[in-house]
């Protein structure tokens, strides 16, 4: 299968008048068009403003000013994230149709920096549960896309858009971009602004689902430039174009708490990314190293814990959405609830302890590494719509707190499968640089 070409391709085609942001997007209207009803990736399509954007970049490309690499990308929003002329519906029936009549600080970003917002895609219920998410996955129908950022990542792996946002708290970035066939990123916590996102959980991240390494990079360096990343945090670092391709000396293959629920395909596909790395020239460590084992050790209840942590942070706003309307709410939700309730902020400062140790080993380990590997699933999307897949593989980066990246150069079941590079905090380029250079070299090998 041939792979996308970056948005950064059609630069010198807009500037000539080859073709235009105009062009592009009604070719990816009348993509959206021809799957969407089966796909059910949107929730809100905004034609016309669409429209009156793409035709604003066209004219800043034929004056050669463009006001970003992304002048002209159309990009979907997930439905937990604010736009000023869409809902905001969160996936919950008790928030149909509200609108804040602003844009998150994400989107804020985008507009500045050109970008066309397309529409608004689904999400399961408050980004946290498997309720309230029909879409299907590009690749089968019959075929969960993954959550919570279900609808930004079948946009994207349907070829509707080159970019769209997600957000990730236990792995709802990186496990449905691995499902969809897409690349997902999500970069150290704080690195990119939450704000007007309803993602406010002490492990959520603002990530990026797209078709290529540098597209996501270009999107989310131009919200890093105008919007910074969260209060108090230095936000994003790196070019604000892709950084220059680069081959990891050594990394280590992580298994993680979620190896044993993989499929046998996955393991098998996960052996030969080992092999093609180690072909390629990197060294590669796994638990037969004692620091790595020691790690893997730590990382081996990253999936409960992060659970637990999740929620007592929960008992906002779900004790309020409890008593304006249970009934509104999914089992899931009022599950969530009822274990917050039983927790105390002792229990939590136990928890938050816990991380820390686990941080602090992985801190240790990371030291002797370029990097680690991993799955980010434990196989190809589960069949049926109920069920959004597993979090073990992908949650250890999420509770680290740490940049990972999917890309989709795994098969399994003949279907997408995305191996997993996890890098150090607040080192996102460095990482991009790692991922870029795997995407250029895999087939190879």
């Amino acid at each position: 299968m041939p792979r996308p070409s970056s948005y950064l391709a059609l630069a010198a085609r807009f500037e000539s008048g080859e073709t235009s942001p105009s062009n592009e997007l009604e070719q990816r209207l009348n993509r959206l068009d021809a799957v969407e009803p089966t796909l059910r990736a949107f929730v809100h399509v905004a034609r016309d403003a669409a429209r009156a954007a793409a035709k604003a970049s066209d004219q800043r490309w034929r004056n050669k000013q463009p006001l970003s690499a992304i002048d002209g990308m159309a990009i979907a929003i997930k439905d937990i994230i604010e736009t000023a002329d869409m809902p905001t519906g969160q996936g919950s029936p008790l928030w149909e149709g509200f609108e804040t009549r602003r844009d998150a600080a994400s989107v804020q970003g985008l507009r500045e920096a050109g970008a066309v917002i397309l529409g608004k895609t689904t999400t399961t219920e408050f980004a946290a549960s498997h309720a309230f998410a029909p879409t299907t996955n590009p690749h089968d129908p019959k075929r969960t896309p993954g959550g919570s950022s279900s609808g930004s990542a079948a946009a994207v792996g349907a070829g509707i858009v080159p970019a769209a946002l997600g957000t990730q708290v236990v792995g709802s970035t990186l496990r449905p971009a691995s499902f969809c066939g897409a690349v997902g990123f999500k970069p150290t916590f704080g690195a990119l602004n939450r704000g007007g996102s309803y993602d406010y959980l002490s492990q959520s991240s603002l990530g990026v689902i797209a078709a290529t390494p540098n597209d996501i990079w270009i999107v989310a360096s131009a919200i890093a430039q105008r919007v910074g990343g969260d209060p108090g945090f230095p936000g994003l670092g790196g070019p604000l174009l892709p950084p220059k391709a680069t081959a990891p000396k050594r990394l280590a293959a992580l298994q993680t708490g979620g190896w044993a629920k993989a499929s046998e395909g996955a393991r098998a596909a996960f052996e030969t990314a080992r092999k093609r790395l180690s072909a390629l020239g990197v060294a590669l460590s796994d638990r037969s190293d004692p620091d790595v084992e020691a790690l893997e050790q730590a990382l081996a209840d990253a999936q409960p814990l992060t659970l637990q942590i999740n929620a007592w942070e929960c008992a906002w706003p779900l004790g309020t959405y409890a008593a304006k309307d249970a009934k509104q709410l999914s089992p899931a939700a009022l599950a969530r609830r009822e274990q917050g309730l039983a927790m105390t902020p002792h229990d939590y400062r136990g928890l938050l302890s816990r991380r820390q140790e686990i941080r602090d080993r992985f801190a240790f380990t990371a030291s002797r590494f370029d990097g680690f590997v991993a799955l980010s699933a434990a196989g190809a999307a589960p069949l049926g719509l109920g069920f959004t897949g597993d979090t073990g593989m992908i949650v250890p980066a999420s509770l680290l707190g740490t940049p990972a990246i999917t890309l989709p150069l795994l098969r399994d079941e003949n279907l997408p499968l995305g191996l997993q590079l996890i890098g150090m905090p607040d080192r996102d380029a460095e990482l991009m640089a790692i991922a870029d250079w795997v995407w250029q070299n895999y087939e190879s090998a």
